[in-house]
């Protein structure tokens, strides 16, 4: 195990940092027994309806009813209720500042470049919040994102949380079943499509996949495309109007719903490992405390700063990363490739923009390495304060490389959490050191431990990562799930009371936590986590195979898909018949279910579904 040290926090700027003020704060009002890190993350799990409490007032949430109480039984999972008696919405808290200061930079690899205002963010949104009303969308409806992030992508989202409806989005790489194993589910009103995307200099059109999947989702009942490739198209479709239509201009003001803390405001979805994907329901207050805790708290984001995330609308990097809005800081929103058209195109965007907090996956740092780019050539980077990671644990080799090559006095933040917490459990922290192949620490209000299969708690030794105690991002409940089964299964069957992720971690003498992969039957290629249920409904549904396997063949700091056939009668196992198993597999999922490997076995192999 590598304990080097590769980064200590400059003291002056620690002392500056809001996880400074806010530790201050309170010791002052509690008395820790000291001024530290670790003992105000022991008394914020100690002391969860405090803690929650004091970050309530800390982030000056606007809301419309202050809460009765922080949490009625915060040892009750599921089942703990937050902030009972508040009433908020989500978008008023993102929109709250309507001046001329960039609100969000747009970059495409097709050359495109846009950027909106606060002011002009505020405006788009009340515009298309109307468009929806008279569309008949209210409370509780479901509105899909079919887009890539985009401008549109966001202002869409904000419009839908301002009137109380659920957002619920998908990348358009997806395929038509990958789709519709999501939407079906949901059975949205409105979908935002935009006409297609750019992906390595080549140009992809959306709405003929868009008309499949409208085929088998009735419940549609507009469509709102959008024109990114100038290919829009309203009349392939029976009931589609394009964004300016529904944006058009109006007098009608921008109404914030106040909803209760609890109100849906994102349907995300499991990986599918064991049947269709979970349809995951995140509350709208629970999404907004933890976000701005991570991002005031964690990354120090400040108004003052520029963050940028490779994400697509598909990973909840895209819901974590647009709730900079509600420090006030500018989002940099990227679609394409992010090698396209040179391996150093985000570093040279990251110079020219000022970003100062650098998100992206331990996959891409890891590419930037074997594509030989050298960071620190391109620039000195002034104002990069942060390089986030996650999606797949960081080796300790990229950390090496990100301070070779990069730039030495950053703070390198491995995150992890995941779409089931829409949050982290493990992050960074501005007044603790990084060491090499060490996320810095567990989360605030985060009563994260790791354990062995009798639930005894260990130090240096790999265990299972599990939370102890009820926090506000946990899903409120499971679309289609009305008796909290589902829900139940999926994190508390292996621990009663207790919420279990489905990671192996390590956490180190010094606090530092170490990602070990899945411990489920979930794959997780190049950082991005699949089910292999997902491949299987494909492969099962072509005459040529009678039976299959996926497995996950571990790489160095990596894994590959790896799919096992046994051929039907009379088939043979071509280099065609690969390629039409990987075709299919790239349609109807995505291009990250595809596997590196397809080979055949004479045996029947029942062993492998879950």
């Amino acid at each position: 195990m590598n304990n080097t040290k590769l980064w200590q926090p400059n003291p002056e700027i620690a002392s500056a940092s809001q996880m400074q003020e806010f530790l201050n704060l309170i010791n002052e009002k509690y008395h820790l027994a000291e001024n530290s890190y670790a003992y105000l993350h022991q008394w914020s799990v100690e002391n969860p309806a405090d803690f929650w409490g004091e970050f309530w007032n800390y982030s000056n949430i606007i809301h419309s009813e202050k809460y009765t109480s922080v949490v009625d039984d915060a040892g009750k999972m599921p089942g703990a209720k937050w902030f009972l008696g508040a009433k908020l919405n989500y978008a008023e808290n993102l929109l709250q500042r309507r001046d001329d200061k960039t609100a969000i930079i747009f970059r495409g690899e097709s050359e495109i470049k846009r950027q909106l205002s606060y002011k002009e963010l505020h405006e788009e949104v009340r515009k298309t919040a109307a468009g929806l009303k008279k569309l008949g969308v209210k409370k509780g409806d479901r509105i899909a994102g079919f887009m890539p992030n985009m401008p549109e992508s966001i202002i869409g989202m904000l419009a839908t949380s301002s009137i109380g409806a659920i957002w619920s989005s998908s990348s358009p790489d997806f395929g038509i079943k990958g789709v519709l194993d999501r939407f079906s589910q949901i059975e949205p009103k409105v979908i935002f499509a935009a006409d297609g995307y750019f992906f390595k200099g080549k140009q992809f059109d959306s709405q003929e996949k868009l008309l499949q999947i409208l085929d088998q989702l009735p419940s549609v009942q507009k469509v709102v495309l959008v024109n990114y490739t100038n290919t829009v198209d309203t009349a392939k479709f029976s009931n589609a109007i394009t964004f300016e239509e529904l944006a058009k201009p109006t007098e009608d003001k921008l109404v914030f719903e106040q909803l209760s803390f609890d109100h849906p405001l994102y349907i995300m979805y499991s990986s599918g490992t064991t049947g269709l994907p979970k349809s995951i329901v995140h509350s709208a207050g629970g999404t907004l405390i933890q976000h701005l805790k991570e991002l005031k708290l964690h990354c120090d984001l400040t108004e003052n700063d520029v963050h940028f995330y490779y994400t697509t609308c598909g990973w909840m990097m895209w819901n974590w990363f647009v709730s900079s809005l509600a420090v006030g800081a500018t989002i940099v929103c990227y679609d394409g490739n992010p090698f396209y058209p040179q391996a150093d195109a985000l570093l040279k965007m990251a110079d020219e923009l000022d970003i100062t907090i650098f998100g992206t996956s331990a996959k891409y740092i890891a590419m930037l390495e074997s594509e030989g780019v050298i960071p620190k050539n391109i620039s000195d980077f002034p104002r990069l304060k942060a390089i986030l990671s996650t999606g797949s644990p960081l080796s300790e080799e990229s950390f090496e490389y990100v301070y070779r090559n990069w730039k030495k006095d950053v703070q390198l933040s491995s995150i992890a959490g995941g779409t089931d917490i829409v949050s982290c459990f493990v992050l960074g922290n501005p007044l603790l050191p990084v060491y090499c192949g060490d996320i810095q620490c567990k989360g605030l209000g985060m009563d994260v431990d790791c354990i062995n299969e009798a639930g005894v708690s260990l130090i240096g030794e790999k265990g299972e990562l599990v939370c102890k105690t009820a926090f506000p991002s946990m899903p409120v409940y499971f679309w289609n799930d009305p008796k909290g089964e589902k829900y139940h299964d999926a994190y508390f069957a292996t621990y009663p009371n207790i919420w279990h992720h489905g990671d192996y971690i390590l956490i180190t003498e010094n606090g530092g936590i170490q990602m070990h992969g899945r411990s489920d039957a979930t794959l997780n290629p190049g950082g991005v986590r699949i089910g292999t249920a997902e491949i299987y409904r494909v492969v099962e549904n072509m005459d040529e195979i009678a039976d299959s396997v996926v497995i996950g063949h571990q790489l160095e700091n990596d894994e590959e898909v790896v799919l096992f056939v046994k051929l039907a009668i009379g088939q043979v196992l071509t280099e065609e018949l690969k390629r039409k198993i990987k075709d299919q597999i790239r349609k109807s999922c995505s291009p990250r279910h595809v596997p590196a490997m397809i080979l055949e076995t004479k045996k029947n192999c029942p062993w492998a579904r879950g």
